[in-house]
C-alpha cells in the first residue's frame, strides 16, 4: 500500500494510536506511560488535539506539555534524561515512516525534535 503524506485528524489519531502502542509495549518508555496515564482514550484524543494543531494550525490546544513533564520528572526523582527523549523520539519516527511520507511528515519529525529538546531544556531548568 502505497504511504500518503499526514491529511486530517484522522490520520493524527492513526499516528499517535500505532506511536503510543509502540511507547506502551517499550522496555525503559511503558513503565513512564503505563503508571502516569490511566484513561488512554482521554490521553490519544488530547495528543491528537496537540499535534493536529502543531501541523494544520486549525485547533487550539489548551495543557501545558512543559508543566506536565517537569511534575512527571519530579515524581521520578529526576529520573527523566536525554535518553528518554531519544527513544520517544525514535519511535515516533519510525512510526511516521511506517505510515506516512511527505511534507506534513517531514514536519511532525522536526516539530517533535524541536519539541523533545525544549521539553528536555525545561525539565532540566525546574531542577536547578
Amino acid at each position: 500500500m502505497p504511504k500518503t503524506d499526514i491529511k486530517n485528524r484522522d490520520d493524527i489519531l492513526r499516528l499517535v494510536t500505532q506511536f503510543y502502542t509502540k511507547v506502551r509495549a517499550d522496555d525503559v518508555l511503558g513503565s513512564f506511560f503505563n503508571k502516569r496515564i490511566k484513561d488512554w482514550d482521554t490521553h490519544l484524543d488530547q495528543m491528537t488535539t496537540f499535534w493536529e494543531s502543531s501541523l494544520f494550525l486549525k485547533t487550539k490546544y489548551y495543557g501545558d506539555p512543559v508543566a506536565a513533564h517537569v511534575k512527571l520528572d519530579a515524581e521520578y526523582n529526576n529520573g527523566i534524561t536525554e535518553l528518554h527523549f531519544g527513544l520517544w523520539l525514535n519511535l515516533w519516527f519510525q512510526t511516521i515512516d511506517e505510515l506516512f511520507e511527505g511534507d506534513y511528515a517531514r514536519n511532525a519529525k522536526r516539530r517533535a525534535r524541536k519539541m523533545g529538546s525544549f521539553l528536555y531544556l525545561s525539565i532540566f531548568e525546574a531542577r536547578c
